[in-house]
């Protein structure tokens, strides 16, 4: 049996690995690669497998870096079947139906230039068809159901506490008339997140992939998140200015408009507007509202009494682009969450163009910023930026609150893998930054975990 690290290795993005015997040929993800202009390249590559000859895909979860490219797949012949949570289903069909409508614009952008100097027009990534095709081959599954893929293939699904529906999987594999367990993490969430249940722990593999996103740092204290968050609210209502708050549009989104309706209510914070201003992340909030069954036992027990976990007074949907616009021309305090949550694309962008010169507004960061990207280079201190055609000066207030990440620590990554027992022959670390996946894999040597870190490209026999 062969494992191929076709994306996320020694990287955060890109999430794709193959998993090959004699016989047949499963991917587990097939993410897009988001970053620099040069990450993102990758993503008009061609495949360096043929899909045509996989039997199957198992999709962990729906974020862009998980299911990004899986419409890539149908358009060059991938017909096997897609294995996923029902919730994993319904937001990835929204996240890559956007993606395809990003890629479309953005390539007649590029081909604008194109035509000016004499070169051949390109083609978007995928369009909705394809999309819509590869919705037509999911098949849902529940967690801790035994599920067949193929004829020696067998797959389990574990709640991964990561965001709506996301799995980490166990897979076990004949070959030779031997038997083969490999588990993948998919991500990992917090040990208490803001909306899902915890990490369910996965007890027996031989091998295991491990994510490592936050492989090098601790998470501070869900309390002190907290009062940073109603510290950087008050602050930014007393300037009178705008709070910006880039956010992804599954999970972020949602624990961020939870969080500000409970501040509200126990009167911590001003009743100030707050506008969701992102057509994504509302239809997410929506399959979020079908499936209460995936929330923890705090969200479910408000939600029994008839609160609604993702409303209150003062919040504003900005369903159009006209209403979006109009959010330039407000000259009071108030809060806007857009996407995308790396300000590599959506709505964000024109809220920054228009607002990061004005130093009475606030530009706040609720999640992981892959190199690169334009939140990168803001979080990281840049005192200029381009963006949109235009050099602008930073003189917005920066404020970032890393814990609202659906990652673990490198500490509950620990906890994670301290479940299997015997321990793994061997762990390989991946979907993290050269950097974290190799202070990671000093921890849990340290911990009596034979590990590897392996590159991308790189196969695996096991």
């Amino acid at each position: 049996m062969k494992i191929q690290l076709l994306g996320a290795a020694r990287i955060v993005t890109g999430s794709c690995y193959s998993l090959t015997t004699k016989e047949e040929k499963i991917l587990i993800d097939c993410g897009m690669f988001q970053g620099g202009k040069e990450m993102e390249r990758l993503n008009y590559e061609q495949f360096n497998f043929n899909p045509r000859d996989y039997d199957a895909l198992i999709l962990t979860h729906a974020h862009l870096d998980h299911c990004g490219r899986i419409p890539k797949l149908i358009k060059y012949g991938f017909k096997g079947r897609i294995y996923a949570t029902d919730a994993t289903r319904e937001l990835a069909q929204i996240i890559m139906m956007d993606s395809a409508k990003i890629s479309a614009k953005d390539v007649d952008h590029e081909n604008k230039r194109r035509r000016k100097e004499g070169l051949p027009a390109r083609k978007p990534l995928y369009n909705e068809g394809e999309v819509k095709a590869a919705m037509k081959l999911f098949r849902v599954v529940c967690y801790d159901e035994d599920v067949k893929i193929t004829k020696n293939i067998f797959a389990r699904f574990y709640d991964a506490g990561h965001i709506l529906g996301a799995s980490s999987v166990q897979i076990q594999v004949k070959e030779d008339k031997k038997k083969t367990s490999i588990s993948f993490s998919g991500d990992i969430g917090q040990s208490e997140s803001v909306i899902v249940k915890n990490t369910e722990p996965i007890t027996k593999s031989d091998y295991v992939f491990v994510e490592s996103t936050y492989g090098d740092r601790l998470h501070p204290e869900i309390e002190d998140r907290e009062k940073e968050f109603i510290r950087i609210i008050n602050e930014s209502y007393k300037k009178g200015g705008k709070l910006m708050i880039p956010s992804f549009t599954v999970e972020r989104a949602q624990e961020l408009l939870y969080c500000i309706g409970k501040f509200k209510k126990k009167g911590l914070i001003p009743n100030v507007e707050v506008y969701l201003d992102s057509p994504m992340a509302m239809k997410a909030t929506e399959v979020f509202a079908r499936h209460p069954e995936y929330y923890n036992k705090r969200i479910a027990e408000g939600l029994a009494e008839g609160e609604n976990p993702f409303n209150f007074p003062g919040l504003i949907y900005t369903r159009t682009t006209n209403e979006s616009k109009a959010l330039n021309f407000i000259k009071k305090s108030c809060i806007i969450i857009a996407g995308n949550g790396m300000c590599s694309a959506g709505r964000i962008k024109h809220h920054i163009r228009n607002s990061i010169e004005d130093e009475k507004n606030t530009l706040l960061f609720v999640g992981f910023q892959v190199q690169g990207t334009l939140g990168y280079w803001i979080k990281k201190g840049e005192k200029r930026v381009r963006l949109l055609g235009l050099e602008l000066d930073v003189n917005a207030k920066i404020e970032s609150i890393d814990s609202f990440s659906g990652h673990a620590d490198y500490r509950e990554l620990i906890q994670w893998l301290k479940n299997f027992s015997p321990k793994p022959k061997k762990v390989f670390i991946t979907h993290g930054e050269e950097e974290q996946s190799l202070a990671f894999s000093k921890r849990i040597e340290a911990e009596g975990f034979v590990n590897y870190v392996p590159v991308m490209g790189e196969t695996l026999e096991l």
